[in-house]
């Protein structure tokens, strides 16, 4: 049964569905298509705000990115890992 749903001011449409066995769950291929996800991906499953949030695993990867760019943002053109490992090598040189 499809039916559209009001998220946020955006209308979007939405599919209702049973939980299988095992707690499967089909996606819908339009659903994957839309997102990106092709058969055989890895994906990650959160909780948010009561809701079961289902992203693929270079989504999730971004948005880990984004959130360490906002607390520690990197100088221009230098990486953060770059950072770490030149700031490991000094505290070993410390002893």
């Amino acid at each position: 049964m499809k039916y559209m749903v009001i998220n946020g001011g955006n209308v979007m449409e939405a599919m209702h569905t049973k939980i299988g066995l095992n707690g499967r769950v089909v996606i819908p291929a339009a659903f994957r298509q839309a997102v990106g996800l092709a058969i055989g991906d890895e994906v990650v499953l959160r909780v948010e705000n009561g809701a079961i949030i289902l992203a693929s695993r270079s989504q999730q990867i971004q948005r880990a990115q984004a959130l360490i760019r906002r607390h520690i943002p990197a100088a221009k053109g230098t990486l953060l890992s770059d950072e770490l490992i030149a700031e490991r090598r000094a505290e070993a040189k410390r002893g």
